[in-house]
């Protein structure tokens, strides 16, 4: 599965790659996270519950991050194992580019999926996956903008 989108989100360039890399932040904003943490300087440890269509299960992931180009970008790449309901991994580019009215955050996801979770359908798990990304960055959006907000 392949996913591309971008959004505008009304705060800094700076304030928006601090709330990218803060894991109280991400833990906030992502959707169904447990537990969140760094191992190593470019690799998280994260659990997530995640339900598409009929199959529910807790991800248990290792995250790593490269290419790191600060405040402007860098690339994901994951794999979450979730017992029966099978695995999932994939990688993501993400750049932010600043504008007069915010930054434009711009990702391209490649992700595949296996085990019962696969079997569910890939349009579901593609709509699922882009209702996830429009809630993690609806939120993402709302803390980056409280965090520029807040004095120097």
């Amino acid at each position: 599965m392949d996913m591309t989108g971008e959004y505008l989100i009304p705060a800094t360039r700076e304030a928006v790659w601090s709330a990218l890399n803060d894991l109280d932040v991400l833990k906030e904003a992502i959707p169904g996270c447990e537990s969140i943490a760094y191992i190593s300087a470019n690799e998280i440890d994260a659990v997530v519950v995640a339900k598409i269509g009929p199959v529910k299960a807790s991800f248990k992931g290792l995250i790593t991050l490269s290419d790191l180009d600060p405040p402007r970008g860098y690339t994901i790449r994951g794999e979450g194992k979730g017992g029966a309901a099978g695995f999932a991994k994939g990688g993501a580019k993400v750049r932010l580019e600043q504008e007069t009215d915010g930054t434009r955050l711009i990702y391209t996801v490649d992700a595949s999926v296996g085990g019962k979770i696969a079997q569910v359908g890939g349009r579901l798990i593609t709509s699922a996956a882009k209702k996830l990304a429009d809630e993690f960055f609806a939120r993402l959006g709302a803390l980056a903008v409280a965090r520029d907000a807040r004095p120097a």
